[in-house]
């Protein structure tokens, strides 16, 4: 990013991802860890510990169980691995006992078995012909031996694969856990839980020694969605896109296995199932009997859970050979028995892979039979799902004039329910039928401009502003506007905000027409309506035009009848230009606004009061009033999500509830809200919020990803139109991404390009912020001239809110450097409340007190308490830095027995104390589980405890509970 091709798009984020084949980094798994090491801990204190590992195939229990042994090195605990083979019964007796056994031999030496060579050649046939011993004494001996060995140094015996133990095995594994019981023994045996069939020999074992002391089961779970994106960005490289990870997590559902196959796929978010995957769930259906086999593919043409009277139906076989190929199927662990009675596959790539080994004719056959009947009896599928189920099987069975009239119906049944992803494919399935139906019109009572404008709308609601467009456009090209100026105004105020959302353009000629044809459309709610939003669009570009229109939709809403509801619609456009143009501050705005809420909630207008919240969270951001705006914005994210509008005005609220959070220094949350809004995947310059802020906070953290988010938002730079406010924090984001890395070439091109913005006067609000980057860079580089360009800019700026004020002691202090300016900007940002930029003006009054070594000390302590709490890595280095360089330690004052532990770790361990899952953590403390569980474990390691108990009693000891 040297000179100006910080605008350019880099060339290695266009070409595709290439995965590894597994990851070096094991996801996901904190709390399965510490079940392991809580079961060592056991064995180290002289308790008999056994651990039974299950999980399905893929799952990850070798490399849970791997990465446990790998965290060992170097600790004094030997490590003994032993495989079972599949052999069956009649295989090799004690197996892996004898991997175990012959690698202490070659480490130790014969001399380990203490003269009973003999003995073990039982289990060692290189050590001589056995002696006439039996079973039992073949038993005391390992038990013995590995006594012996335990005495110096735990052992941790690791069995693979017990679902293929032989009976000999299975036996010595219930005499170590039952009578040996050997101190500092831990065993740990893995097994699958899809091979245990009814009549398997190791489900009755597993039940016997449930009720051994000191036995414990642990099922691994499959990955959460979170799991699966971290799991996939350590296998391609880079972090994917949220509509990778959806589609991955999808398909694969959680299993590490096939989330590395597709991984390593050309395309991981769509395709065919890879070909060594496919045959690999195929073989298992392959046991099965044909008519199994038969019962299996029609339940596949289903769906992944099917009812057993709809299977009935469409089956055609009698009720006693149906069950029994159910049966059959069910004890192959390929289905199993879902909550509501019927039936699900166990995995929802088993289903797709045998559906799509389906003959062509059979395919359409089996989908008409299903539609027909669904059609004849709805109550055989869940309630509201009778006429996506039909859709969906009409046009399987290749039947388009029932296939376009139920996708029509299921689609307007999903936009009832505000599912507006799955109406806008419907709708698009309409679209595509409609062509091959020539009675398409009649049979749906529409014309076909009714339906491209009704597309486009659900287009943009669900979030695919692309397709939006071209539908709008396809709108435009068919109607006649001057018979229908509403209608064609709509369309092209539709279309100019979707130009400027795509940064093609900024929608001054759409925004024009489109105000000229109100002029000639009839007064009503729908006219007032358009002339709010068309002045809400205005705001940004050109407030005083937005004023004036927003006035002119007030004064036509007071003669509608509807003139309450109206009017809490226009008072958010008339608030946001009046903020816009300069005319009224966030605090002269915030009574109308509040007012406008107060009415939307009245009329039951969530769509109005969303609109409303993101607004009002946004200005009083703006006022430092950090608190409330987070609550408003909070409020607003439920409505949101109610109404369908998650991918679009959702995404506003998450991302001002988390800029808030940053600010209140609740890191952790914001970063949840964050994850959030990315989930949903927004369109074009919607994804900036969240994405800018995501970033910033990686850098504050000094965590890697931050780069490639920068370099995504960066992009949009380069674009044909960019809203100012946008361009200036874009712009600041790249200085800061420079100077973290050292590149004070490229922050100080940005910074000469940052204050030539004609912009930077109309904005102060992030004009204050890039003004501090600007003045950072120009210090560090030496640069006098850009420092006193930005000294210039900063003298003529306004600045009238508390975070614009410490700004502008900030760009002082930073240009200035001396202890009365850093002790200004510290007080401003004490009376602002931000806890990071709190943190830095500390760090900046430190230095400058290089000359008072106590308080340099006691400076620097305020700001490694601030850096730790926060979780700002690089902000901690930077203080401990100073120290060193200054002389001095820093000040931190500390609870005996807790230092180390953040503040945020302080309140997980007062839940933990009060017996709270990970979940109720995670819900409290508005984080993600995997976050809770990730805070949980680090608590554990700093207080040296072995779990979450010991951790509970060390938080009553220090009396945290009443803290």
């Amino acid at each position: 990013m040297n000179g100006g091709r910080f605008l350019s798009y880099p060339r290695d984020m266009l070409e595709p991802m290439t995965a590894h084949v597994h990851s070096e980094v094991l996801v996901g798994r904190e709390a399965d860890l510490a079940v392991l090491r809580d079961a060592l801990k056991r064995a180290r204190g002289a308790e008999p510990s056994t651990l039974l590992v299950g999980g399905e195939a893929g799952v990850g229990k070798t490399r849970l169980v791997e990465e446990f042994c790998r965290t060992l090195t170097g600790d004094q605990v030997r490590v003994l691995t032993g495989q079972c083979l599949e052999l069956g019964e009649e295989g090799l007796p004690f197996a892996p006992f004898s991997a175990a056994v012959r690698a202490l031999v070659r480490s130790e030496g014969p001399a380990v078995l203490d003269g009973r060579e003999r003995e073990f050649a039982r289990l060692l046939p290189e050590l001589g012909p056995p002696g006439d011993t039996r079973r039992g004494l073949l038993f005391e001996s390992v038990g013995a031996l590995f006594e012996r060995v335990a005495a110096d140094q735990p052992i941790v015996l690791v069995i693979e694969d017990l679902h293929w133990a032989d009976r000999a095995t299975r036996d010595l594994i219930g005499y170590l856990a039952r009578s040996a019981r050997v101190p500092q023994l831990l065993l740990i045996g893995t097994y699958r839980t899809d091979e245990l069939q009814r009549g398997h020999p190791l489900r009755p074992f597993l039940a016997e020694l449930d009720r051994v002391r000191g036995v414990q089961r642990h099922e691994l779970d499959r990955l959460d969605r979170e799991g699966t994106a971290e799991l996939l960005t350590q296998l391609l490289g880079a972090e994917p896109g949220p509509g990778t990870v959806d589609a991955v997590n999808e398909r694969a559902q959680g299993n590490p296995f096939f989330i590395e196959q597709f991984a390593a796929a050309a395309d991981p978010a769509c395709g065919d199932i890879p070909t060594s995957l496919r045959d690999l769930l195929l073989s298992r259906v392959d046991l099965l009997p044909e008519p199994a086999q038969r019962v299996l593919r029609v339940a596949a043409v289903g769906g992944t859970r099917f009812g057993h009277e709809l299977l009935a139906r469409v089956a055609g076989v009698d009720e006693g050979a149906l069950e029994s190929a159910l049966r059959t199927i069910v004890a192959a662990q390929l289905i199993v028995f879902d909550p509501d009675g019927g039936y699900e596959f166990r995995h929802a790539l088993v289903r797709e892979a045998v559906h799509d080994d389906l003959l062509p004719g059979e395919h359409a056959r089996l989908h008409g039979r299903y539609a027909a009947a669904i059609e004849a009896e709805p109550q055989l599928v869940p309630a509201g799902r009778a006429p996506a189920e039909l859709a969906h099987h009409w046009l399987a069975a290749r039947d388009h004039p029932r296939a376009l009239t139920t996708a029509k119906l299921a689609a307007d049944a999903a936009g009832r329910s505000f599912a507006y992803g799955e109406q806008a494919r419907l709708l698009e399935r309409v679209l595509e039928l409609w062509e091959d139906v020539p009675e398409a019109e009649s049979l749906l009572g529409i014309e076909h401009l009714d339906l491209l404008e009704e597309a486009a709308v659900v287009a943009i609601d669900s979030g695919d502003h692309h397709r939006a467009l071209s539908l709008t456009r396809a709108a435009l090209g068919d109607l006649d506007a001057a018979a229908s100026p509403l209608r064609a105004a709509r369309l092209l105020l539709r279309r100019a905000k979707l130009l400027r959302n795509a940064g093609k353009s900024d929608g001054a000629a759409e925004c024009a027409e489109a105000h000229r044809l109100l002029g000639l459309a009839a007064h009503g709610p729908d006219r007032v309506r358009l002339l709010a939003d068309l002045a809400y669009v205005y705001a940004s570009t050109d407030p005083e035009r937005a004023g004036a229109v927003a006035r002119e939709a007030q004064a036509a809403a007071a003669s509608e009848a509807s003139a309450e509801l109206l009017s809490a619609v226009v008072a958010v456009a008339v608030a946001h230009g009046d903020v816009c143009s300069g005319r009224l501050s966030p605090a002269e705005t915030i009574p109308t606004l509040m007012a406008a809420a107060d009415r939307a909630r009245d009329a039951g207008d969530v769509s109005g009061l969303t609109h409303a919240l993101v607004t009002i969270s946004d200005a009083l951001y703006a006022l430092g009033r950090y608190e409330e705006s987070a609550s408003a914005a909070a409020e607003g994210v439920p409505h949101a999500d109610r109404v369908g509008v998650s991918r679009t005005t959702g995404v506003f609220l998450r991302a001002n509830h988390a800029e808030a959070l940053i600010a209140l220094g609740r890191w952790d949350e914001a970063d949840a809200r964050l994850a959030e809004a990315a989930r949903h995947d927004p369109p074009g310059r919607l994804a900036l919020p969240w994405l800018r802020q995501r970033a910033w906070l990686r850098l504050a953290r000094g965590q890697d990803g931050a780069e490639p988010l920068v370099r995504q938002a960066a992009m949009w730079l380069g674009k044909a139109y960019l809203q100012p406010e946008n361009r200036l924090y874009l712009l600041d984001l790249c200085i800061l991404q420079a100077l973290a890395v050292g590149d004070l070439d490229t922050a100080v091109s940005v910074a000469a390009v940052s204050v030539a913005e004609p912009s930077v006067f109309e904005q102060p609000r992030y004009s204050w912020p890039l003004l501090a980057s600007v003045a950072r860079a120009a210090v560090r580089s030496g640069d006098s001239a850009l420092a006193a360009t930005v000294a210039s800019v900063a003298s003529r700026l306004r600045c009238r809110h508390p975070a614009e004020l410490a700004f502008a002691a900030l760009v002082r202090a930073v240009l200035d450097g001396g202890e009365e300016r850093w002790r200004a900007a510290v007080d401003a940002w004490r009376a602002d409340g931000h806890q990071y930029e709190l943190a830095l003006a500390l760090l900046g009054l430190a230095e400058a007190q290089a000359a008072d070594r106590p308080a340099a000390a006691e400076t620097l302590g305020e700001v490694s308490t601030l850096a730790d709490a926060l979780g700002a890595g690089p902000l901690l280095e930077a203080a401990e830095t100073l120290g060193r360089r200054l002389g001095v330690r820093a000040a931190v004052a500390a609870v005996s027995g807790t230092e180390v532990l953040t503040a945020r770790e302080r309140e997980v361990l007062r839940l933990v104390a009060e017996g709270q899952s990970n979940g109720r953590i995670a819900a409290s403390l508005y984080i993600s589980p995997k976050t809770a569980s990730v805070h949980v474990s680090r608590i554990i390691a700093k207080l040296s405890v072995g779990n979450r108990t010991e951790a509970a009693a060390v938080a009553h000891r220090l009396g945290l509970l009443s803290d």
